[in-house]
């Protein structure tokens, strides 16, 4: 039964299966994710047991190197705001 109007009726789905199949790449993005993760995560307790020594030192220049970027930036505002 119409009303004067005959419009085709289409109705659109939104539901993540009718992306175009983007759910199912995002869960293997999100897979890669955690074994990437995990896997890092390996290296760096290997690491640590490793060469205890080694990798104090890389954590030392790594908190000397934010140190250093976190002073550089407050001196740059200072001279900003004068």
């Amino acid at each position: 039964m119409t009303f004067g109007h005959s419009f085709p009726r289409t109705f659109a789905r939104i539901d993540s299966r009718d992306q175009g199949g983007t759910a199912g790449r995002q869960g293997v993005i999100v897979q890669t994710k955690k074994v990437v993760l995990w896997g890092l995560g390996i290296f760096v307790a290997y690491t640590i047991i490793h060469s205890p020594a080694r990798s104090a030192e890389l954590v030392q220049i790594g908190f000397q190197g934010i140190s250093d970027a976190a002073m550089n930036i407050g001196e740059f505002m200072t001279q900003l705001v004068s």
